[in-house]
Formats: structure tokens, C-alpha cells, sequence
């Protein structure tokens, strides 16, 4: 009788021994290293609430094609967060997509890409999780997707289809650098995740590794080795530019989701680490999109049209503008000059040789002057755009208004190829154009009574015809004895 009792106290003081014993083994450095692996996943950028929120308590509405998809506690709480995760449990969510209760992750957690992450990188990153993070013990708002994405046992189906589980191998006969690169980019920075095209089934398309593609209202661009389409005609010393801070005069100035994954992650890495991306991607296979003449960067003159407006009433709230360049004077000249040219010190880019106006797609171009720019930079300044959107404090402008002031810095500083319609603003707004397969629920129930009428009709002509069969049937003749 006294030893059932004990027993709890027993397995009680067995894990209290086990729990101190891993805490032994974890030492300072290994917590260090897990800290800078955390930056280079840019853990904190999903698992914190900007401005508000506690680092990694979760909570942060990640806007996908689905529906919003909110992100998990990952401090060490015991009650809210991953305090009770063994190294296995959490490897099997970080590299599989299965929490410790066993339901599935969605993809917005970019498992497909840590998947391919060493082991001992799996344990810094536990150990500074556990040992280097606050626990707060505040639960984050559930995800709710509509039926049937708020199936997670679905996710099953979809690993099988598209979860590769192989640690990353380095190239044999390739450079340490870039190796190290290629790891950066494919797994820990999982830039796949953003900048390569997505199948129906909202998978990686593997015929085009990095082409570019749609992220909601913004788009992440081709970054393989081909010199139009891709970066291959930037320089060594511009990417790695461009991945500390986010910008390059006369290529690019980043801006939404590329903008976040510089300050929270990009510009915190080693320069030797940088470097190693930067050798890696100028070695992607080049994809060329036979529709690009020449460079998104290679686009745009300086312009102005102040003389043509000289003498005329001005912007004011009663007094609306008349005209593109009105528009324009009005809301952009005082920043970005009213030859397009920004200002020197680089604060307010310049809006020719930018790629936001010489790409192709357009969307980059309509959510950033419906959102604005608001980032800190490395160098302690601030990367600020107002933005004309709903709540703007500036001005709000009408999709219209949007629409022509895009098409006007189009033809005057930009691709002249490209064209920006009212619609196209509208959809920005809502968060980008939903894929196909987002546009399911509102299909299903259709589909749903389609089948099911096809089912009746089906079931009666069979009745009927079963019917006529037996109508139709001559009575036997009856035998004569």
C-alpha cells in the first residue's frame, strides 16, 4: 500500500532528475547558436505580434489564400506553449508538421523547407527555446479556416504528396560557401517558401524552383541566375547589399513580406553568411519568362511635369485633382522628387531603375502605395512611406485614384508595358487575388447539390427504365401439358 502511494512522488522526482539532466547538457553556446539559427528562420517574424506582442508567445493572423492562420506559442509555457515538447516532439512539428498532440501544422509553418535542417541545428534551436525564451503563458487566438481546410487531418494526405523528409547532403565537388549558402536559402531562410510558383494544391511547383510567386497581394520575384528575369545580373556586392538592408540604388528597395524578412531576420546574419546566399543564388538554374525584354531594374527615366502644372489651383480638399501628374504632384512628389529621382541619401528611393516599376506583374506596385513602407534599417534610420489605403492618415484614395496614379509613375518612371486597372487595385485590397483552390467553399455547396440531383436523376431514370423493361416484357406463353 505505502508503495502505490509513493509512486507518484517517484516518477514525479524521475522526471525532475531527467528534466536537470537536460538542462545540464545544454551549455551557453549551444543556447547562442540556437539564438542565431532562431533569426536566420525568422521564427520571430510568425510568432510575434508586432509592436504588442511578447517575443514567440504567437497570435500573429498570418493572411493566407485559406483564410487567416494564426500562429502558435512556441516559448517554453507549460500550459500555452512547447514546455512539455521533448527534442522529438519538436522535431517532429519543426521538420514534419505534427504537433505534440498529434494534429497537423499547416504549411504556413514552412516545414517543407526545415525539414531539410541538421539534427544538431534542431537541438540549438530546442535549446534556445526552452533556455534562452520567457515562457508566457497566454494561449494565442485558434485558427478557424472554413470546411474543408479546417480538416487538419487532410495535411496527412498532403505530406505524402509533397513533404520531403531528407536532411539536407552538401554537394560533393562544391565550394564550403556555396554549400552553406544553399543550405541558408533552401532550409533555414526557406526562401522557396515565398519566391517559387505554387501548384492547385497551394504545393511548390518543382518544375520552377524559384520563378517567383504570389503571395497574397504582393509577389516575390524570380531570383534564379537568369540576368532578365532573375538576378543574375546583379553583382555579388548588390545581393548581399540588398539582403542586410534591404536596399540597392538603381535595383530594388524592399517593401511588405521582403521588407519583414530583412529587419527580422536577413540583416541580423554574419556577412560570411550572407555571402554564401549570395554565391548560391547566383547559381540557381536560370528560368526566363519569355515575356520580360529586359531587367525589371533596367526600366524608367527621370520625368517631370511641374511646368504643366504650373499656374493652375493646386491640390487642396475642396479642389480634387484633374489630372495623373495632379494626382501624383499631390501625393508622391514631395518624397520621391518630382523627376522621380528620390532624394540622395537614399531615405525616399528613387521610383526609376526599381523594380517594383519595371516588373511585369504589378502587384508589388499597388500594395505598396496602398500599405506604405515602415521598417527600421540596420543602420539605425527608418524605411517610412505613408501609405493611401483604408485608415490612411495621409490621404485615402479611391481604386480609381490608385489605378491612375500606378499607371502614370508606369509610363513616366517605369515599365510602359504594364497597365494597372481599378479591379486589379480593388483585389489588392481584399488581399490579392484567391487562388483556385481557396475559391472551393464557395464552390462546394454547389458542387455538393449538383451531385446530389445528378444522384436522384440518376437513380430515377434507372427506376424508370427498370419500369419500361418490365412493361416491355412479353408475358411467357404458358406450356400446353
Amino acid at each position: 500500500m505505502t508503495c502505490r502511494l509513493l509512486r507518484p512522488f517517484a516518477l514525479a522526482a524521475l522526471m525532475l532528475v531527467s528534466a536537470l539532466a537536460q538542462a545540464a547538457e545544454v551549455s551557453p553556446e549551444q543556447i547562442k547558436r540556437g539564438e542565431y539559427l532562431a533569426r536566420a528562420a525568422d521564427c520571430i517574424a510568425c510568432h510575434t505580434v508586432p509592436r504588442t506582442g511578447q517575443p514567440f508567445a504567437g497570435g500573429y493572423g498570418i493572411a493566407s489564400p485559406l483564410g487567416t492562420i494564426y500562429s502558435s506559442n512556441i516559448t517554453p509555457s507549460t500550459s500555452a506553449g512547447i514546455g512539455n515538447y521533448t527534442l522529438q516532439d519538436f522535431d517532429n512539428a519543426l521538420r514534419r508538421g505534427i504537433r505534440k498532440d498529434g494534429a497537423h501544422l499547416y504549411p504556413a509553418m514552412p516545414y517543407t523547407a526545415y525539414a531539410k535542417l541538421q539534427p544538431e541545428d534542431v537541438e540549438a534551436l530546442y535549446a534556445y527555446l526552452m533556455h534562452g525564451v520567457k515562457p508566457v503563458d497566454a494561449q494565442p487566438r485558434r485558427t478557424r479556416l472554413p470546411f474543408p481546410f479546417n480538416i487538419r487531418l487532410s495535411m496527412a494526405v498532403w505530406n505524402s504528396l509533397f513533404l520531403d523528409p531528407r536532411v539536407f547532403q552538401p554537394e560533393q565537388g562544391k565550394s564550403e560557401d556555396f554549400n552553406r549558402g544553399k543550405y541558408l536559402v533552401e532550409a533555414l531562410e526557406h526562401c522557396s517558401a515565398c519566391h517559387t510558383p505554387r501548384n492547385m494544391l497551394m504545393a511548390e511547383n518543382p518544375d520552377a524552383p524559384f520563378a517567383g510567386g504570389q503571395l497574397g497581394a504582393w509577389y516575390a520575384p524570380n531570383i534564379t541566375a537568369d540576368p532578365v528575369s532573375g538576378v543574375g545580373g546583379w553583382t555579388q556586392a548588390e545581393l548581399v547589399q540588398y539582403l542586410k538592408t534591404g536596399h540597392v540604388a538603381g535595383k530594388a528597395a524592399a517593401a511588405g513580406p521582403m521588407a519583414e524578412a530583412v529587419s527580422d531576420s536577413l540583416s541580423h546574419l554574419t556577412d560570411p553568411d550572407l555571402q554564401a546566399m549570395a554565391t548560391y543564388l547566383k547559381t540557381i538554374a536560370p528560368i526566363r519568362n519569355t515575356a520580360d525584354s529586359k531587367p525589371a531594374w533596367a526600366w524608367g527615366s527621370p520625368a517631370n511635369d511641374d511646368d504643366s502644372l504650373r499656374g493652375t489651383a493646386g491640390v487642396t480638399q475642396s479642389n480634387r485633382p484633374t489630372s495623373a501628374a495632379e494626382l501624383f504632384s499631390a501625393n508622391c512628389a514631395s518624397c520621391h522628387q518630382a523627376n522621380g529621382m528620390g532624394t540622395t541619401d537614399t531615405a525616399y528611393p528613387s521610383l526609376t531603375n526599381n523594380t517594383a516599376l519595371g516588373h511585369l506583374n504589378p502587384s508589388n506596385l499597388i500594395a505598396v502605395i496602398l500599405n506604405g513602407v515602415d521598417r527600421p534599417l540596420p543602420d539605425g534610420h527608418h524605411a517610412f512611406m505613408p501609405g493611401f489605403g483604408p485608415g490612411s492618415l495621409i490621404n485615402p484614395l479611391s481604386d480609381a485614384d490608385i489605378a491612375t496614379l500606378a499607371n502614370y509613375t508606369l509610363q513616366r518612371f517605369g515599365n510602359t508595358n504594364v497597365h494597372v486597372t481599378p479591379e486589379e487595385v480593388a483585389a489588392s485590397r481584399k488581399g490579392g487575388e484567391p487562388p483556385l483552390l481557396a475559391k472551393l467553399p464557395r464552390v462546394l455547396p454547389v458542387v455538393l447539390m449538383l451531385f446530389a440531383l445528378l444522384l436522384i436523376l440518376g437513380g430515377w431514370r434507372s427506376a424508370r427504365q427498370r419500369k419500361l423493361r418490365h412493361v416491355a416484357r412479353p408475358s411467357p406463353t404458358p406450356r400446353t401439358p
